[in-house]
This record gives structure tokens, C-alpha cells and sequence, in this order.
């Protein structure tokens, strides 16, 4: 049987500096070719405006109430991941991922998969 994975807080240090609030650090770090792990990571009510998410895969990962505004996740990973609650104004997702999937989550939580 298969171990199902679970939601954490990661010690990476990249996303310890989303924990702190500190994303011009983050930013900084991962221009100059820093690697990150955010699947499955919790991101729970943290403000990540203005994060550069170019291609970072936060697959099953949890963004309940975050503010997510002007963030471009058009090239992230986003599969299983929930919004809900989250602040999405002006927020650009991956077009693997329909309206309706994005709209389910911010208003149940349920977590979004790519169209097939």
C-alpha cells in the first residue's frame, strides 16, 4: 500500500523565507539559480505577493487564505493544490487548470486538477 503524503512545513530554506515573509530575499536567492522543493508544503494565510513562481512546482500543496494577488503561475506546477479562501485578484494560473477548478477551490477547498 501506498504512504499518502501529507501536507508540511519543509525545513528548505527558500520556502522558510516565504514563511518569514521575506520574498524579495526568496526572489533574490532563486535568480541567482538556488533550487526549491514546494510540493506539499503549507502555505497557509501567508501574504506571498509579488513572488516570482516561474517555474516552481507546488503540486498538492495548501494555500488556504494566502494572498496570492499578481502572482504569475502560469508556468508552476499547480496540480492538487488548494486555494481556498485565498485572495486571487489578478493571479495568472497554468491553462492546464479550467475557471471552474479554480473557482471549486477558492470556495470549497477542493483540490484543483488539469483538465485531461
Amino acid at each position: 500500500m501506498n504512504e499518502v503524503q501529507k501536507v508540511s512545513i519543509k525545513q528548505d530554506p527558500l520556502y522558510q523565507l516565504l514563511r518569514e515573509g521575506d520574498i524579495e530575499k526568496f526572489n533574490q536567492r532563486r535568480a541567482q539559480g538556488e533550487e526549491c522543493d514546494m510540493t506539499y508544503c503549507d502555505m497557509r494565510g501567508l501574504d506571498l505577493r509579488n513572488m516570482n513562481a516561474e517555474g516552481i512546482d507546488f503540486s498538492h500543496s495548501y494555500f488556504r487564505q494566502a494572498d496570492l494577488r499578481g502572482i504569475d503561475f502560469s508556468s508552476s506546477g499547480m496540480e492538487g493544490v488548494s486555494i481556498n479562501g485565498s485572495k486571487i485578484s489578478g493571479t495568472w494560473f497554468p491553462q492546464a487548470l479550467s475557471a471552474e477548478e479554480i473557482l471549486l477551490s477558492v470556495v470549497h477547498g477542493t483540490r484543483m486538477r488539469y483538465r485531461q
